[in-house]
């Protein structure tokens, strides 16, 4: 009998397990919706179902980094306790080497929910991916927060980027928190809102009220200068030498991108 897709999300709907275990079950049991339930139950995956529901605010991340190529992977759980074993720590290095054997997010994320399915039932916690993704670049700088529900990465333009200075940006993305490399890469739209929300908080300031509108004018400028470097990576005050900014710090033109990671 053909499995079709209404099939498979109809099982999903009474079970809540995953599409991929969910179209196995029926395969093996010829298309009956229920005999597949009862082979999922006898899986223990209903149980894995169960668990879904639960908050994840724990939880680990891995950065892989082999050449050209840095891989990372992000789980929660629902608890500390669990996020500090070795258990919970082998299955995101299994998924970190999935993900690299697979090439892609998309081509890993069948083998990567079996890991996670599997780790659910073995742990008894829900546990959830929050981040599957591969960068690629000339050369790379981590940094996993001693929590281990924070991380970064900074892609350099050059192999020849010292790696040291590199792990030491990643640390000031994960405190720093900005949202852009520079302040070039920040969209219209929000430089626009911006604008207009400092144009009100100007208005409404008493202060303001008798200045020369050239006077206004710089005041704008200055506002959404300083909000443009501060969201910068490149124009925020460098956390561990705040004497310095860090592309003064790194080189204006060392980075090619960052990513950071939280659970």
């Amino acid at each position: 009998m053909a499995i079709t897709a209404s099939d498979i999300k109809k099982l999903r709907d009474a079970t809540g397990i995953s599409m991929m275990e969910c179209k196995k079950a029926l395969v093996e049991t010829d298309g009956d919706v229920e005999k597949a339930i009862e082979v999922l139950r006898k899986r223990g995956l209903t149980k894995a179902a169960k668990a879904a529901d639960r908050e994840t605010s724990e939880g680990g991340i891995k950065v892989l980094i082999e050449g050209n190529k840095a891989y990372i992977v992000a789980m929660a759980c629902e608890t500390d306790f669990v996020a500090i074993t070795p258990e919970f720590n082998e299955v995101l290095e299994k998924m970190a080497e999935v993900l690299k054997a697979k090439g892609s997010a998309e081509a890993a994320t069948e083998e990567i929910e079996a890991l996670r399915t599997d780790a659910v039932l073995k742990m008894g916690e829900n546990l959830t991916i929050k981040k599957l993704e591969i960068l690629e670049g000339a050369k790379f700088g981590s940094y996993i927060h001693s929590n281990r529900k924070e991380a970064a990465v900074v892609v350099a333009k050059d192999a020849a980027a010292d790696e040291g200075a590199l792990k030491q940006v990643a640390m000031h993305v994960t405190a720093a928190k900005p949202e852009v490399l520079s302040p070039s890469d920040i969209a219209e739209e929000i430089v626009a809102k911006e604008t207009e929300i400092a144009m009100e908080q100007m208005k409404n300031d008493p202060k303001m009220a008798n200045k020369p509108e050239q006077v206004l004018e710089k005041i704008l400028e200055g506002k959404i200068n300083k909000f443009k470097e501060d969201i910068s990576l490149l124009t925020q005050d460098f956390v561990i030498d705040n004497t310095k900014k860090v592309g003064d710090f790194i080189g204006q033109d060392t980075l090619e991108s960052f990513v950071r990671i939280t659970i």
